[in-house]
C-alpha cells in the first residue's frame, strides 16, 4: 500500500472512530432482494444469540446496493451490501473514488432463478429459453424481420400453451436478479432463435438487441420487495413471476416452479448446474468498518458460520444452496482475514 494511501486510510478510521459510538450502535446493510432473507436471517440469528441489536437490512437491490455501499466510508455509510451478482469494475472504481479501498468479498452460495406460478395454475409448465425469449423481450423475430414484440397471449408463443395473457411480474433494471436474468436466460434464449443461428450472429449483436425486456405490458417490473410478486401470483394464478429460488422454497405450498427445459429448480439441480439460471450470491464488507462499528466483526464471523453456510446450516433451511466445503472453507478463512478483493476485471 502507498503511503497516500495508508494515510488516507488511518484517517478514514479515526474518522469513523470519532463518531461512531454516537452515531450509530447498529450495523447497516443494503443490496439484493435475494440476499435479504438470508442476511436477515443471520441477523436475527445474530441478536438471539448475543443479545446485540439487531444490523438494519435494507432492500434496496443488487445495483442500488452498490451505489449506496460505494458512496463513502464512516457511519452515515453502510458496512455490508448484499449481491445476486459479483460487483461490477464501474463499481469498484465508484468505491475507489469515494475512499472505499479496503473491501472483502463474501461468496455465500448459490440460487436459482425460478420462474414460479401459483398452485392454483393447473397448468404443468415446462419451457424453453427460447419461449421465454419470445414472451419477455422487447423485439423479436417476426416474418423474417427483427420487430418489436407482437405477442400478447402465451398459446402464440407455443400452441401447447394456455390461451391466456402473457403477464410476469419481475424485478427492475436496478436488480442484480434483473441482470442475471438477462444473461442466463434472455441471451440464451436469444441465441437458441432461428433467426439468429441463421444470421451468425457475435455476442455483441446479442448483448446490443436481446437484453431488453419489453415495456408494453406483459412483462411488469414489480420493484424490489419479492413478496409483493409472490402476493400478486397468489391473486391472480395466469400470472407468472421472477425471483431467487428462496422466495419459492418459502412459499412452496402456495407457488410451483415452471420448469425450464425439463428441469425444475432444486437444491440439487441448483448445484450441480442442471437447471442453468442459476448464479452466486455475495455480500461485500467494508473493512475500515471492522472493530469500529459495534459487533460488526462478530456479524461478520456469524454469517460466515458453519451454522449458518454449512449444508444442514439454518441457511439452506431458507433455500440457499451451500458451496462445496472446500470453497466454504477457503471463503470462510479470507472474509475472517479481512482479505482485500481482487479489482473485477470487467
Amino acid at each position: 500500500m502507498t503511503s497516500l494511501k495508508l494515510t488516507a486510510s488511518v484517517a478514514a478510521i479515526a474518522a469513523i472512530s470519532a463518531t461512531a459510538a454516537a452515531a450509530r450502535d447498529q450495523i447497516r446493510i443494503v443490496g439484493s432482494s435475494t440476499v435479504f432473507p438470508y442476511t436477515q436471517a443471520v441477523a436475527e440469528e445474530f441478536a438471539n444469540q448475543t443479545g446485540a441489536s439487531a444490523p438494519i437490512v435494507e432492500s434496496t437491490g443488487t445495483g442500488g446496493g452498490f451505489q449506496i455501499f460505494c458512496g463513502g466510508i464512516g457511519v452515515g455509510h453502510p458496512d455490508i451490501t448484499g449481491a445476486s451478482r459479483a460487483m461490477r469494475k464501474s463499481e469498484y472504481e465508484l468505491c475507489l473514488s469515494n475512499g472505499v479501498t479496503d473491501i472483502s468479498e463474501a461468496l455465500i452460495g448459490n440460487d436459482g432463478l425460478s420462474v414460479t406460478v401459483a398452485r392454483a395454475n393447473g397448468f404443468a409448465w415446462d419451457m424453453t429459453k427460447a419461449e421465454i425469449y419470445l414472451a419477455l423481450a422487447a423485439q423479436v423475430p417476426v416474418g423474417g424481420e427483427w420487430k418489436d414484440n407482437p405477442y400478447q397471449r402465451w398459446s402464440e408463443i407455443n400452441p401447447a400453451f394456455p390461451d391466456t395473457p402473457i403477464r410476469v411480474y419481475g424485478p427492475p433494471p436496478t436488480s442484480g436478479t434483473r441482470d442475471a436474468f438477462v444473461e442466463l436466460a434472455m441471451h440464451t434464449g436469444c441465441r437458441q432463435l432461428e433467426f439468429v443461428k441463421a444470421g451468425s450472429f457475435d455476442g455483441a449483436w446479442v448483448t446490443e438487441n436481446c437484453s431488453r425486456m419489453r415495456v408494453d405490458g406483459p412483462f411488469i417490473e414489480a420493484g424490489e420487495n419479492d413478496n409483493l410478486i409472490v402476493q400478486q401470483l397468489v391473486a391472480d394464478p395466469d400470472a407468472m413471476g421472477i425471483f431467487g429460488y428462496s422466495f419459492l422454497y418459502e412459499n412452496s405450498d402456495r407457488l410451483k416452479a415452471v420448469s425450464i427445459g425439463g428441469v425444475q429448480p432444486d437444491a440439487e439441480t441448483i448445484a450441480s448446474g442442471a437447471y442453468t439460471i442459476s448464479r452466486p450470491l455475495f455480500f461485500y464488507v467494508k473493512n475500515a468498518h471492522r472493530g469500529v462499528i459495534p459487533n460488526l466483526q462478530e456479524f461478520i464471523e456469524e454469517y460466515m458460520s458453519d451454522a449458518a453456510m454449512a449444508p444442514g446450516g439454518y441457511l439452506e433451511e431458507r433455500g440457499m444452496v451451500p458451496l462445496p466445503d472446500a470453497q466454504r472453507a477457503a471463503v470462510q478463512e479470507a472474509v475472517a482475514a479481512a482479505a482485500p478483493m481482487a479489482a473485477p476485471e470487467k
